[in-house]
């Protein structure tokens, strides 16, 4: 190996190292200034269904109950990963492509064998963006717990913008967020492929309906009574 590829080597290395260490220091101000209404949180044990881009939100769902989020086992995710640590989110590590069938099966046992609520990005790890997959539904029937659909937004515009496939945006410190939380959706013991599918639209619809509502009534949502 020569000089150059020597040092593009230890060029991407590090780079990578301090992009991690510095969005993990971040993450740790973040939950200290971290400010997120939630608007129906849920009261039972569930796996949240989030979009790729609303990843931090998983912030505001361990305020209330301990949360494990499944994170791709990207370099991205590297770096999710440990943010999400930083702030006292457990993850376990996997995608569709890598390591997908481990990771589930250490989110089933988080979910089922230690009371977490569980959390995936349902349009991930590569999209399309905004457009469910099939897994969490699998996921929920496993662990006999209902989906719940979760959103979030705040229309200030201090937020670390992303050029990803996703818009992704992290919330810098100082970002008034609200998180909406829909109605918890059953999935039966055996679904037939029909019934799969019928879950798999209604977590769509409902989720792209939900960002809707809360766009339009984010100030009403911000003042609203805990």
């Amino acid at each position: 190996m020569g000089f150059k590829d020597t040092f593009n080597t230890f060029k991407k290395k590090y780079a990578f190292e301090a992009i991690s260490a510095f969005v993990n220091a971040l993450f740790k101000l973040e939950k200290i200034f971290y400010t997120c209404k939630c608007i129906n949180y849920p009261k039972e044990k569930c796996v949240f269904a989030l979009w790729h881009a609303h990843q931090c939100g998983v912030f505001s769902c361990n305020m209330y109950k301990k949360t494990c989020i499944m994170v791709s086992n990207s370099k991205d995710g590297e770096i999710i990963s440990r943010a999400a640590n930083a702030v006292g989110v457990e993850t376990v590590r996997g995608s569709q492509n890598r390591g997908g069938t481990k990771a589930s099966l250490e989110l089933i046992k988080k979910i089922k064998e230690e009371d977490y609520n569980g959390a995936l990005t349902i349009d991930g790890p590569r999209g399309p963006n905004r457009v469910v997959k099939k897994g969490i539904i699998e996921i929920a029937r496993m662990t006999n717990t209902p989906i719940v659909p979760a959103v979030y937004w705040s229309p200030q515009k201090r937020f670390l913008k992303f050029n990803s496939w996703d818009e992704f945006r992290f919330p810098l410190i100082g970002t008034k967020l609200v998180m909406l939380f829909g109605e918890p959706i059953p999935v039966p013991e055996n679904p037939t492929d029909d019934e799969v599918e019928n879950i798999r639209r209604q977590i769509e619809t409902t989720m792209h309906e939900m960002y809707a509502d809360l766009k339009k009534n984010y100030s009403e949502y911000l003042k609203k009574k805990d």
